[in-house]
């Protein structure tokens, strides 16, 4: 079994474990294991890396390591704050907010399992373990990942800030990171506590999903922050303590600096500062106190018992019954639906799919209303963008046959039906409805907002296309059953696929630019639309059983 070179530094110090009563052989055989099935699990930074399958491969490889590029990259964004000025109450304290949210949304999205691993209490402690070595187990397990995560995000700015400000400045900063792993990691715990005092397991689980949806949003939106913030010059904000600026977290780490270095002695300062040195540790010895009822209420875990919405099963009960017309397409609506609301896996690899849609409109819009005022912005054509919106529908029904539950896809050539269109239609009808239509509805309420009432027709006519672009891709992608495969299976070829579908895309809206330029040639394009949708939808699911692959 491999060793680890942690476990080789902490061999140095095994006689201080010994001491306080940890049992070290068996502290580090336990670790040991631990890292090696770490190494094996794929961070949700990478979770969506053309690279996954080669990873996979090399057993020996760690993931978790491999996935600190992204932290580092990540970690300059930092820099130019730490740079820019002395205006370090406002500088820092940016610092510190995007050095927190990177580290909680890391711990939940991919350390949760340590911090929530009922598994120990279950097997480890019916072996002769203690309770001490296995908390100990379970804390040095986290403080290494934390370490890694945090040294990753910091290690740029903290040179920059030794080089720029000097060894004072460099020190301060480190012990304020210090500070806030440790405030993170209890206040984090203390989350989920609170969570598993009120509700029961599935609702926390749902909370890391979503967390996850974040994260690996904020990946493709900070690819664009890096660059972009190294153009920015000095900035000269003035800061003034207000009394809300007390639940702002990050401003507390950010006021020894403006103590320190600036001689600024406001009283809201030295409170700030206070709170960041003291809050931490008292929040580490309410955890510490409240840790039996913490692994007490872990066991609410295993009660996955959650209650649907009366109100919202009736409404999409509704919705099937009128766009489905018959009552095999009409269950396999209602099969789909579910399965996209409660398969964890599908969410974390389509959701944030859900994000890009949303944003990206927005990202184009902004980056053309340079010099701009808003009567030229509404009056202009910059509707078009919301075909952006569409980017998501190549990933989603690429990845509409993937699911953790593969192995019950057996059914399908057991079910008594003639052939394998409602199947499809349904699955497609149920994304429809269920994840497209919500988020383009918001899209067109903030289009007609910014753009006016004038684009409803341009907006019909961007759904209709939508509708025939996601029969274009069902038609493109290899022909498989809707959640029959498992996600290790999809190939890299399928994922090229989406870049020529693209371009499809902006043929549609080119079609639609040119249509605006002729007297009623939007709403002729309508009618058009709707005629092909009608015969596209009737005719392209008509699909041999020999024909699919699963």
């Amino acid at each position: 079994m491999k060793d680890f070179i942690v476990l080789k530094i902490l061999d140095k110090v095994k006689a201080l474990f010994e001491k306080v009563g940890v049992d070290y052989v068996v502290m580090r055989k336990i670790l040991q294991i631990k890292l090696l099935m770490d190494g094996r699990r794929v961070p949700t930074v990478l979770s969506n890396s053309s690279k996954k399958k080669e990873e996979k491969k090399n057993e020996d490889g760690n993931n978790f390591v491999k996935s600190l590029w992204f932290y580092m990259l990540m970690g300059l964004i930092m820099i130019p704050f730490v740079l820019m000025g002395k205006n370090f109450v406002f500088q820092m304290s940016l610092v510190f907010g995007i050095l927190m949210f990177m580290i909680m949304t890391s711990l939940i999205s991919d350390f949760s399992s340590v911090l929530l691993d009922i598994r120990d209490k279950n097997i480890i402690s019916s072996k002769p373990v203690s309770n001490k070595t296995l908390s100990m187990a379970k804390t040095i397990h986290v403080s290494i990942y934390m370490f890694f995560i945090t040294i990753s995000l910091t290690g740029f700015p903290l040179i920059a800030a030794l080089i720029k400000h000097g060894v004072l400045f460099f020190i301060v900063f480190l012990f304020e990171i210090i500070l806030v792993d440790l405030f993170v990691v209890v206040l984090t715990a203390l989350l989920y506590l609170l969570i598993l005092k009120f509700f029961d397991g599935e609702k926390l689980k749902d909370l890391i999903n979503y967390v996850q949806i974040v994260l690996s949003i904020v990946v493709a939106i900070g690819y664009q922050l890096v660059g972009r913030l190294f153009n920015l010059a000095d900035l000269n904000v003035a800061f003034s303590a207000k009394w809300w600026q007390y639940f702002i977290i990050p401003v507390w780490f950010g006021a020894p600096f403006e103590i320190i270095f600036n001689q600024n002695y406001n009283i809201n300062f030295v409170v700030f500062s206070l709170l960041a040195i003291l809050v931490p540790i008292i929040s580490l010895i309410i955890y510490n106190k409240l840790m039996p009822s913490f692994e007490q209420n872990l066991q609410k875990l295993n009660n996955n018992s959650g209650k649907a919405k009366k109100g919202s099963k009736k409404i999409l009960k509704w919705i099937s019954r009128l766009i489905c017309p018959n009552r095999e397409e009409r269950i396999f609506f209602k099969f789909a639906s579910e399965m996209m609301k409660n398969e964890r896996g599908f969410k974390l690899k389509v959701y944030p799919s859900l994000g890009f849609a949303l944003i990206f409109p927005f990202i184009f819009i902004y980056n053309s209303i340079a010099g701009r005022s808003l009567e030229d912005i509404s009056s202009s054509k910059m509707y078009l963008y919301i075909y952006f919106c569409a980017l998501l529908l190549p990933t989603v029904v690429m990845m509409i046959r993937y699911s953790d539950k593969y192995k019950g896809a057996w059914i399908y050539r057991t079910m008594p039906i003639k052939d394998a269109a409602p199947i499809f239609k349904g699955t497609l009808k149920s994304f429809i409805v269920r994840l497209l239509l919500p988020i383009y509805t918001v899209e067109c309420l903030v289009f007609i907002a910014i753009f006016g009432i004038r684009i409803l027709p341009d907006l019909i006519l961007v759904f209709l296309s939508m509708l025939l672009f996601t029969t274009i891709c069902f038609m493109v992608f290899r022909k498989s059953f809707p959640f029959s495969e498992a996600y290790e299976a999809a190939q890299q070829g399928d994922g090229l696929i989406v870049i020529p579908l693209m371009f499809i895309l902006g043929v549609f809206a080119g079609i639609h630019y040119a249509s605006t330029l002729i007297n009623y040639g939007v709403y002729v394009y309508i009618a058009l639309m709707i005629i092909i949708d009608m015969i596209v939808w009737n005719k392209i699911f008509n699909i041999s059983w020999n024909k699919i692959t699963s």
